[in-house]
This record gives C-alpha cells, structure tokens and sequence, in this order.
C-alpha cells in the first residue's frame, strides 16, 4: 500500500521558517519524481516544488522561488520542504504528492 505521510505543518510568524517532512512507504521511493503542492483556503491546487529521483530540483511556483527548498534522502524514503520567509500567501495545506497520488497534508498557517 502506498502511503505518504507529511509532518511539521503549525503556526509560524510571519517571516519564520517550516521544514516540512514526507515519510513515503509502499512504492520504490527512490525511483520515483516526487512534489510539494499546496492548497490555500478557496484556491486550487498550485505546486511548490520538483524533486527527480537523482535530486535534480524544478521550482514550479514563482512566488516560493529562493525561499522553498525541496530535498530527498532516498535511503531514508523521505522528502522534505525547507520553507523560509513564510509570508501569510504562503498559508495552506502541504502535500507530498507521489505517482500515485497525495498523503494527507500538513496545515501551515502564518500569523503577524
């Protein structure tokens, strides 16, 4: 069974910085593009960030480039989100987003 489980969603300052984490199971992690992609409150979709399986990264939102970094420890089956300079348009659920589909999320919310 795949699964994808993100954590180190919360509340943050405006300006503060998140790292967001995926633990992947079920699917040969190592091998597959992986995705950060958000959801702000009654907005679609938007990706945030590509990662391939070597770690070769792709931005994919202008508005996060130079502030989010994707990584991958394929020996650990975890992808992570450095976000930092959070500002309150970057409020919304995360997900890990696999070839199958996406985990649960984590809520990251930005206060003044």
């Amino acid at each position: 069974e795949v699964q994808l489980v993100e954590s180190g969603g919360g509340l943050v300052q405006l300006g503060g910085s998140l790292r967001l984490s995926c633990a992947a199971s079920g699917f040969i992690f190592s091998s597959m593009y992986m995705s950060w992609v958000r959801q702000a409150p009654g907005k679609g979709l938007e990706c945030a960030a590509n990662i391939d399986s070597g770690g070769s990264i792709t931005s994919c939102a202008e508005s996060v480039r130079g502030r989010f970094t994707i990584a991958r420890v394929n020996a650990l089956n975890r992808l992570y989100l450095q976000m930092s300079s959070l500002i309150h348009e970057d409020a919304a659920v995360y997900y890990c987003q696999g070839p199958e589909g996406r985990g649960q999320g984590t809520q990251v919310t930005v206060s003044t």
